[in-house]
């Protein structure tokens, strides 16, 4: 056999230390990863449902094929693992939440959380926000992918819903991506920010009929008309 005609490559990512390889993104498969990340997922669904009596209503408005985008009110550290749990186990290592760089992937703590755990996708909220959404695109191009998004970019620290910031409008403008509305309940009142520790509330997630925004331009005008039909639809779920 001719030594030109196979050649293996390393990943770039064995090069990195620990800390730099659960924050690189995209991530190379783990097996060792993903067996933490089943493991505890099956854990965490026990304990929702035990501690908090979750409940998903309209879980047959997922989508059975392609990629989506799942978005949702942000009221409590619970939000995200409550995203999760609403998803078919298969889908588990392809669904991913959006997390601010600047808090959750700063430390090893936080990067066990967010890459084991919940296989969130770091970031930037501030200069390179255009590059996140482009790796957010790439990663929705490819099928079957699930993109978890809480567009209003921080915890309520009301319990009120706020206003979605255009970010997924520039995301989904001119697209047939398919966004499912979805609100959580219950899970400002078991653990609102600052709380150190949940408490054992009921949490619902309502999950609302898909929408697409092929028709909406890609332009400013564009981006503030998704994010606000979106903040409604998320409203409106009762």
């Amino acid at each position: 056999m001719d030594e030109n005609e196979w050649q293996y490559t390393p990943s770039e990512a064995l090069d990195l230390n620990l800390v730099e390889r659960l924050q690189h993104f995209p991530r190379e498969p783990e097996m060792f990863i993903y067996a933490l990340r089943s493991t505890a997922a099956m854990g965490l669904r026990t304990w929702l449902r035990l501690y908090h009596r979750f409940e998903v209503v309209g879980q047959e408005r997922l989508p059975a094929e392609g990629s989506f985008i799942l978005v949702a009110n942000h009221s409590s550290h619970l939000d995200a693992p409550c995203m999760l749990a609403s998803l078919p186990l298969r889908k588990l290592h392809r669904a991913f939440p959006v997390a601010a760089k600047d808090y959750f992937f700063r430390n090893l703590q936080g990067l066990t959380f967010s890459v084991i755990l919940l296989n969130a996708i770091p970031f930037e909220r501030s200069s390179r926000a255009g590059q996140s959404l482009m790796m957010c695109r790439k990663l929705l191009m490819n099928p079957g992918n699930v993109l978890i998004l809480f567009p209003e970019g921080t915890r309520t620290k009301t319990g009120e819903l706020g206003p979605f910031k255009p970010g997924i409008g520039a995301l989904v403008a001119g697209t047939s991506i398919p966004v499912v509305p979805c609100r959580l309940q219950g899970a400002f009142e078991a653990f609102p920010k600052g709380s150190k520790l949940p408490r054992p509330r009921k949490v619902r997630l309502l999950i609302g009929e898909p929408m697409t925004f092929a028709d909406t331009p890609e332009s400013r005008e564009g981006t503030h008309q998704v994010a606000e039909a979106l903040s409604r639809a998320v409203q409106s779920l009762r």
